[in-house]
């Protein structure tokens, strides 16, 4: 970690909590990363949460008191936005974690991984600024998350945004969530060896393959790329954003992605009087949900005190 003395303060503290490690800034206001951080998770104990804790600790001891301090984890969020309300597999300790008593503080808000990841690429990414914005990360699995009209898209128990679990095909294999030829399941790295006969066992060398002319390569890789083109068609229809934000590990392919893409939405996406969305990577990289948890901390934050400013007002002037 690297430590700047004098840091101003004040500042908002943003962990993204992963299977393979903690992710960690401190922000100002302002948007400045002052200080980050990357620490091992150790999921396989039972008592890694503590990690998370003393990264905190070990922050504000650089620093001085975070204002505030904002997590972000894999599974559904709670509607109340103080935990994890659904989590199944090696982060099991997070579902229903109370985040805020766990980290001695009055309020902790908490977003699911991808939802904090397009946060922070609306805040200060590849999106900066929009208000209608759809994020598609593709890795081991296939993640998502979407804001419409300026609002991050949640849904009735939070499952909103699951954009790789959307059908492509009725006839598929269920994926984790029971969904039916879904889109994780066309182009995730879960399914790589499946879908290639056993010949590669990662994206990455399916990629390396079709570049260096295989065919069969090209075939496998070019219809997934294809089945990604008719989802971001079909999501698109759906939420109408005007940026769409493709990341994780398989997004660094660069061309290889995004050349075929474009010529596949060429032919699918609808594009009233020429409008189209414009498909671009993202830019923050590992701390983007980190970011994100920052921002959805940091607006938490000025909210409530807004709030407690204006009931302050109205308790010294009641008849203003």
């Amino acid at each position: 970690m690297s430590k700047h003395a004098g840091a101003p303060a004040p500042y908002v503290i943003g962990c993204d909590v992963g299977v393979t490690n903690v992710k960690t800034v401190c922000v100002r206001p302002d948007g400045t990363v002052f200080d980050r951080d990357v620490a091992d998770t150790h999921a396989e104990s039972p008592d890694w949460p503590a990690a998370v804790k003393r990264i905190v600790e070990k922050m504000e001891g650089a620093h001085g008191h975070a204002f505030a301090v904002g997590v972000a984890a894999p599974g559904i969020a709670a509607r109340t936005g103080d935990s994890i309300y659904w989590m199944q597999g090696r982060l099991d300790e997070v579902q229903g974690l109370d985040w805020a008593k766990f980290l001695g503080r009055e309020h902790v808000p908490v977003l699911n991984d991808a939802q904090a990841a397009l946060m922070g690429e609306v805040w200060q990414g590849a999106a900066e600024g929009s208000h209608n914005v759809a994020l598609i990360t593709l890795g081991t699995g296939v993640g998502g998350a979407l804001m419409v009209d300026g609002r991050l898209l949640r849904g009735a128990v939070g499952r909103a945004g699951h954009l790789g679990h959307i059908s492509l095909d009725i006839d598929g294999p269920p994926d984790v969530t029971n969904c039916p030829g879904s889109l994780e399941h066309a182009i995730g790295n879960v399914t790589v060896a499946e879908r290639t006969a056993r010949r590669f066992s990662t994206t990455h060398e399916l990629i390396a393959a079709h570049l260096a002319g295989d065919a069969d390569a090209s075939r496998v890789w070019l219809r997934s790329v294809r089945a990604l083109a008719a989802a971001l068609a079909s999501i698109i229809n759906v939420a109408d954003p005007e940026i769409v934000i493709i990341g994780g590990g398989i997004a660094r392919a660069g061309d290889a992605l995004f050349e075929p893409l474009a010529g596949f939405l060429d032919r699918y996406e609808w594009r009233p009087h020429g409008r189209r969305a414009t498909v671009i990577p993202a830019v923050l990289g590992e701390h983007a949900g980190a970011l994100g948890a920052a921002y959805n901390a940091l607006q938490q934050w000025l909210a409530s005190t807004a709030v407690a400013k204006a009931k302050r007002r109205e308790d010294k002037h009641p008849h203003a």
